[in-house]
């Protein structure tokens, strides 16, 4: 007799963490945030006509940020980037930027997602900018402190 997680097709044998085989695999299997997400949410709406938004995701670690980054994505046909705050330099932004338009000139969108946001300084935070606004990448950040008080308001106002 199959176990539960054998029933759910997660057996042992397979190489990932138990976290990333439960991980949800659409924005509907996304367990709160109903308000937002839901298919009369505006997140859930803007997913759905698949014309997203640039936002920041807020909230403590392992809710979901990065696994909501992800589906909306998948959702509205965008194509996925990723950058840690962390990692990450001038360097990887003026590479990722540079993608992503040639992306947009093969008529294919980018989510651009950034990892702990709060943690580039407030020059770096400046050159999002000119890329969110000419629609080059649509950003998603995410971050655990509070966006008013840890990133620059011309990014929060984008």
């Amino acid at each position: 007799m199959a176990d539960l997680f054998e029933a759910a097709g997660l057996t042992p044998s397979q190489p990932t963490p138990l976290a990333d085989r439960l991980r949800p695999q659409s924005l509907d299997e996304v367990v709160g945030q109903d308000h937002l997400l839901g298919p009369e949410g505006p997140i859930g709406r803007m997913a759905a006509a698949r014309r997203l938004s640039s936002m920041i995701l807020w909230g403590p670690p392992g809710t979901g940020k990065t696994t909501i980054a992800r589906l909306l994505a998948k959702t509205a046909g965008y194509e996925f980037q990723q950058l840690s705050a962390v990692f990450s330099g001038v360097a990887d932004l003026k590479k990722a930027f540079e993608q992503a338009r040639t992306r947009r000139l093969a008529g294919q969108a980018t989510l651009l997602f950034v990892d702990e946001i709060h943690r580039f300084n407030r020059a770096q935070q400046d050159g999002f900018l000119p890329f969110v606004e000419e629609g080059i990448v649509t950003l998603v950040g995410a971050t655990t402190e509070n966006p008013s008080f840890e990133l620059n308001g011309a990014l929060l106002s984008r």
